[in-house]
């Protein structure tokens, strides 16, 4: 039987939350050895990590946002370790957590310590990993200014409210993309490199996605003649919309070249650049996910058919 020992590490701002420190004693309660440390600034996610990894936990906690998760799943698949991920999602969008199926009740997420951990893709760029999407274009745009405040206020909500104000500030942007079988160029509004399936608040960039394929799923919003009307379906996040004006891929790796400049959102992590290569790293972190999890329920068909040929909509 695996060890029943846990670090759990908590984002500063949720050291008073009751619902937590409740879980976390049932957890106790029913056998847990489960320690907790908070974070407080830039870095320590990442220290905390090799600390526990250090002391011989063989499981970690990610107990935050989106960009705790990131934070904590990039130290973990660094460290090549044989320890497992746990998801505490205690964000606004938790879009990561939300497409998997993880429960949002703390005492329902902690109790995947006891579901037995699946490998899990992450994808990099530029030396940085990410576990969910990376983001660009507009809707990285509306991620990065939705201020904190609204997000308490709104909740997902937030990020709509944002976007609806900047429209005047839209403009598109001239991409090459190149990848196995898979090439495109044009004016693109936004761009998702998913191995999750949504960002931004539940906007559902990559519907198909799966976190165990090996492949990242690529979504290109090219430049419409109505800005507005593929706006709007972009923020209310209409899936059968996207997809009629949407060029969509699942590959191995994915460049792509802006001579302009590039803005990313790395699950809520900033990055620039004109050219940047993308790529999955299969198997690269161990998860605790229910066993029925949208992200891991791939069929026969869609794990042997991992040629990379692109999947054409609106191109």
């Amino acid at each position: 039987m695996a060890e029943r020992k846990a670090l759990l590490i908590l984002h500063g701002k949720q050291a008073l939350n009751d619902e937590v420190r409740i879980a976390v004693m049932a957890q106790r309660d029913a056998g847990w050895e489960l320690a907790v440390r908070l974070t407080w600034e830039a870095g320590d996610a990442a220290r905390l990590v090799d600390e526990a990894l250090a002391a011989g936990y063989p499981t970690i906690i990610a107990g935050g946002g989106d960009g705790t998760l990131r934070d904590v799943a990039e130290a973990m698949a660094l460290a090549k370790g044989d320890a497992s991920l746990v998801l505490l999602p205690l964000g606004t969008a938790n879009d990561f957590a939300r497409a998997a199926g993880v429960p949002l009740p703390p005492s329902e997420a902690l109790a995947l310590l006891d579901q037995e951990p699946q490998p899990v893709d992450v994808g990099e760029v530029d030396g940085q990993l990410f576990l969910n999407m990376a983001t660009g274009g507009f809707g990285s745009k509306i991620t990065a200014n939705t201020s904190e405040d609204l997000k308490k206020l709104l909740g997902g909500a937030a990020y709509l409210l944002t976007g609806l104000t900047r429209f005047p500030e839209v403009h598109s942007a001239f991409g090459r993309f190149s990848g196995p079988d898979f090439s495109w160029e044009g004016d693109f509004l936004a761009l998702g490199i998913g191995n999750g399936r949504q960002a931004g608040g539940g906007h559902v960039l990559c519907p198909q996605a799966l976190a165990n394929d090996g492949l990242l799923d690529i979504c290109i919003v090219p430049a419409p003649q109505d800005m507005v009307g593929t706006l709007g379906t972009l923020l209310s996040g209409g899936i059968l919309g996207l997809e009629s004006v949407s060029v969509h891929a699942r590959l191995p790796w994915v460049e792509v070249e802006a001579a302009e400049g590039l803005d990313i959102n790395l699950d809520g992590e900033p990055l620039e650049g004109t050219k940047l290569r993308f790529a999955a790293r299969p198997g690269a972190l161990r998860v605790h996910l229910p066993a029925d999890s949208p992200l891991l329920h791939a069929s026969a068909g869609e794990v042997a058919d991992q040629t990379g040929a692109p999947e054409r909509t609106g191109a």
